[in-house]
């Protein structure tokens, strides 16, 4: 007669080899659920997977999670918002605060969502650095180019009009909402792709032909592809920029294991002290906040000149301080609050590759995240849910208008390898946060009145970081092997090379048809695509073994961890019954795969209560 635990043996059996293949070298022994007491102590959890901290904690641990990613929740718009010509005035600020609440909120919205009915890992998403390169291509088109504003005279009103590049007389507001329901639109249908890579299932299949060779040029051009921008908002004022990046370099990699003491309350210990290491916790927000200060500073002693043709002016800090009062208090972000998203086949086209690098990325970060969160590696149904989640979120954030889609942000689950915090609940109330700040667009409005040296300083840093998060997947490809150093440098070149030349001769495209010249001239401006592309040709055409280019180290590390247990495995299913007949077809449950025989008792006994899907 079975035992209790070799009828939990065969199931996990079963749910592993239902799961990916990185998941069938589980051992046995490790099934029996006496590995989750080595688990407990190797990862030292504060709070693990499935423990619900009390509410007063988790507001305190999802406004740390808040304050880590705020950092690029508000760069990212203001980067591309005056390419987007969105104005310099007191109404361009208001715009620029209403585009970062709404973006507040649909990261809110997402990292619910990805919590509770997504991979069900705490994830938090934001918006995607690998939506602006496309972003820029398709504002770079001629019809796209900012338009000069018309006399009074010519406008015949009193509110400053513009001779838009379609013909049209609008005004400022509708100058850049134009712009933006482009971007929306490419986004929307471009993120289908990844709906359809989630419910299908088919990730795996694209994920095979992708190695550390193709990731390597589509993450670092990201990077790479900003110079000129951080040039432009650094060289406002080099001193504040540097002083910024010196802040964030001091903290992050010599202050970084100082533990300050802070005051805290708890029903054990009461009123104590805990040391706590805020500078490595929280370099770029000290940096950001400091270099904003000095920049106050300067400002309210006039060093900084108040005349709009010095240098130095876009370094003050009041400039757009009328925003902050013009702002409403309240306002809910909806879908088509632009207008109507505007599909042109261009745009979707060069949003593609920015879709298919954020889930790449999303699906290494699952497997990241789950290593720090002491739960087992994903198996495929939660993959392909936390896919097809993410597409989801994709698709409300361009609806929203936004300007971007929306990915898992590598920085969070960094957070929670240091606070040793990876409580599913923490990261719900996080969500619930991002939401609430987003409707009170008043939030928003403080950060636009940041200054450029500031924001350059940040993006000396974040971009850094970027380009060094792509370089590190050099790791696992052999090095000296000649093959390998002339994908790595013929795709990073020709990346770079491309979309140069594109810009610098925008007509040279020129087939005859409008709308394959603006596909092809958004393609070639794409630095990610073109680095990319080469390289996953280059990869799987040319001769080399898989420990040559890569592969077997890259598997090995969705590997690390893989010892599990029966209810570790169960922290992946959701939180409703799935136990309905067409359940086992679907990629995306549970029982993806499974008949009614390997399923255990307990669903047996519901099937008859359960409804047809």
């Amino acid at each position: 007669m079975e035992t209790e635990q070799d009828n939990n043996i065969k199931i996990a059996r079963k749910v592993v080899q239902d799961s990916s293949a990185v998941d069938s070298h589980i051992d046995t022994a490790s099934l029996t659920g006496q590995t989750i007491t080595k688990r407990d102590e190797t990862t030292n959890l504060v709070y693990s997977l499935e423990d619900k901290p009390p509410l007063y904690a988790c507001i305190v641990l999802g406004l740390q999670h808040y304050l880590v990613a705020v950092d690029s929740l508000v760069a990212l718009p203001l980067l591309i918002a005056g390419h987007m010509c969105v104005q310099t005035d007191d109404a361009g600020d208001v715009a620029k605060a209403q585009i970062i609440s709404s973006l507040f909120f649909v990261s809110g919205l997402a990292t619910l969502l990805q919590t509770t009915v997504g991979v069900r890992l705490p994830i938090v998403q934001g918006a995607s650095a690998a939506f602006i390169a496309p972003a820029l291509a398709i504002l770079s088109l001629p019809h796209n180019q900012c338009p000069l504003p018309l006399t009074p005279a010519l406008a015949n009103s009193t509110e400053i009009m513009y001779n838009d590049t379609d013909g049209n007389i609008i005004g400022g507001d509708e100058v850049w909402m134009r712009r933006m329901r482009e971007i929306q639109g490419a986004i929307a249908v471009a993120s289908l792709l990844q709906l359809f890579l989630g419910v299908t299932g088919a990730i795996g299949f694209l994920l095979r032909y992708i190695g550390p060779l193709t990731v390597v040029p589509a993450v670092t051009l990201v990077g790479l592809n900003f110079f000129k921008v951080a040039h432009q908002y650094a060289s406002v004022h080099w001193g504040i920029a540097m002083f910024g990046t010196s802040v964030v370099i001091l903290c992050s990699q010599f202050l970084k294991n100082i533990q300050v003491p802070i005051p805290t309350f708890s029903r054990n210990k009461k009123c104590h002290i805990t040391r706590i290491c805020v500078f490595k916790l929280y370099p770029i927000t000290i940096g950001l906040v400091l270099s904003w200060l000095l920049s106050y500073i300067f400002t309210v002693t006039n060093v900084f000149s108040p005349s709009p043709d010095h240098i130095h002016y876009k370094a003050r800090t009041d400039i757009s301080s009328n925003v902050i009062f013009n702002a409403p208090w309240f306002r809910f972000p909806y879908p088509g609050q632009w207008g109507l998203p505007h599909v042109t086949v261009a745009g979707v086209a060069g949003m593609l590759a920015a879709v298919i690098a954020g889930t790449i990325e999303s699906v290494g970060d699952y497997y990241a995240c789950a290593n720090l969160s002491g739960a087992p590696n994903p198996p495929k149904h939660a993959i392909n849910r936390g896919v097809l989640v993410e597409g989801f979120g994709c698709v409300l954030s361009a609806l929203i208008g936004t300007g971007f889609g929306v990915t898992s942000y590598s920085q969070n689950i960094g957070a929670i390898g240091i606070t040793r915090v990876a409580s599913r609940k923490v990261l719900q109330v996080a969500g619930i946060l991002f939401m609430f700040f987003g409707v009170f667009s008043k939030i928003g409005s403080v950060f636009v009145t940041m200054p450029d040296p500031v924001i350059g300083g940040v993006f000396c840093v974040v971009m850094g970081m970027i380009i060094a998060a792509g370089l590190s997947n050099l790791q696992y490809v052999d090095l000296n092997s000649p093959r390998n150093l002339f994908i790595i440098g013929f795709s990073l070149f020709m990346g770079m090379v491309i979309p140069e030349w594109m810009k610098t001769n925008p007509g040279a495209i020129n087939t005859g048809l409008v709308e394959l010249d603006q596909m092809l001239s958004v393609l070639l401006q794409t630095s990610m695509l073109i680095g990319a592309l080469i390289a996953f040709v280059f990869d799987n055409t040319f001769p080399g073994t898989s420990e040559e280019r890569g592969l077997l180290k890259w598997k090995k590390r969705c590997q690390k961890s893989t010892k599990t247990s029966v209810p570790q495995i169960n922290c992946y299913d959701l939180p409703f019954p799935t136990n309905c007949r067409l359940s086992r077809y679907l990629p995306f449950l549970p029982q993806c795969g499974q008949s009614i025989e390997s399923l255990p008792n307990r669903e047996k006994s519901k099937r008859h209560k359960t409804i047809f899907c």
